[in-house]
């Protein structure tokens, strides 16, 4: 299947949204790195924790391993990933998408979708997935759930496994590659784990030296691409120009804990989830730390912001085969994933 032209058609509106055509100071509606809709202009924040040390509220736990959620705003509910122990000759992980719609229900949304991260097209009528299932980034229709392809492979050569998906409003996206759900498939990329762009269908090296990158995320202005790079400990901050095209990458956060997946709020505070300490460390735009939420005791993967005002952090933690959803109401409103 071809990839869907929604996607495609809104990347080549980035140049028309970036901050370089505005006059010093004006304001846009959508910027360029905030999903449409989300973070309103003008608007002045406090600290975004109600202390420096808060715990989640367990929903619901029993799932398999749970990563990548997202808020679905047009239907009130919450999608994630629930990924099962590796299958078949190659070992790859089956991966369904479950909907949690508040305050109580779960349901199954999507069985076999190969899934990890997950996040939203900027028209919100596609979920655009890392799905290692086929070592791709797969777009999956709302109404219908039916499937088309983002990204195949990079330069004729398969990607290793597709892992967390960042969106900018103008549809350019980017993606991580790790191995983690790689299984037993042969390796196309000569040991290298990388982060991706993709804008008007042209699938672009954002970065080869990462070892294991994992979550990725984008400032509300569009100015800046977080990535944690798992087994560096590390969190990198990269420029990145009104094209989406990357610049000079620094070092954001020396981070101890093993960044996993990462969400972004309204002002700019990036908070990433630790499977380590089981942890969501809480940064400042700057990089100064803010605090921690705590939910479960162990594997805390993923974090995404939904509810009404976008003001309800969900987070996906625990140990397989007993993973959890959480939740905690925070003080800014933030992306949906």
């Amino acid at each position: 299947m071809t990839w869907r032209p929604t996607i495609a058609a809104l990347a080549g509106l980035c140049v028309a949204l970036s901050t370089a055509s505005l006059p010093a100071g004006a304001a846009l509606a959508n910027p360029p790195g905030t999903p449409p809709g989300v973070c309103p202009t003008g608007t002045g924040y406090g600290p975004p924790l109600p202390t420096s040390s808060v715990t989640a509220t367990k929903i619901q736990s029993g799932f398999s391993f749970l990563e990548g959620p997202v808020w679905v705003a047009d239907g009130g509910y919450l999608l994630f990933s629930d990924m099962a122990a590796g299958t078949g000759p190659y070992n790859v992980q089956p991966s369904t998408i479950r909907r949690f719609t508040p305050p109580a229900t779960f349901d199954t949304f999507l069985a076999n979708a190969g899934s990890n991260g997950l996040a939203l097209s900027t028209d919100a009528q596609q979920i655009i997935a890392a799905t290692h299932d086929q070592r791709n980034v797969s777009a999956y229709r709302i109404s219908d759930r039916a499937r088309s392809t983002v990204a195949t492979n990079y330069q004729g050569r398969a990607f290793n496994s597709p892992n967390d998906v960042a969106v900018r409003s103008d549809g350019v996206a980017y993606f991580t590659d790790p191995t983690f759900q790689r299984g037993n498939r042969p390796d196309q990329l000569s040991g290298r784990t990388s982060v991706f762009r993709v804008s008007g269908g042209q699938v672009s090296l954002v970065d080869d030296r990462l070892r294991q990158p994992n979550g990725i995320a984008l400032s509300p202005d569009g100015t800046a691409l977080y990535v944690g790079a798992y087994s560096e400990n590390r969190i990198y901050r990269y420029a990145v120009q009104p094209d989406g095209s990357t610049g000079a990458r620094s070092v954001f956060v020396n981070y101890l804990g093993g960044p996993d997946g990462v969400t972004i709020d309204c002002a700019g505070n990036v908070y990433w989830a630790s499977g380590s300490d089981s942890l969501i460390h809480v940064y400042s735009p700057t990089g100064t730390p803010l605090g921690t939420i705590r939910s479960g005791t162990s594997g805390t993967t993923n974090v995404a912001f939904g509810g009404p005002d976008r003001q309800t952090l969900y987070i996906t933690s625990g140990p397989r085969n007993d993973s959890g959803l959480y939740s905690v109401r925070l003080n800014v409103p933030g992306y949906p994933y």
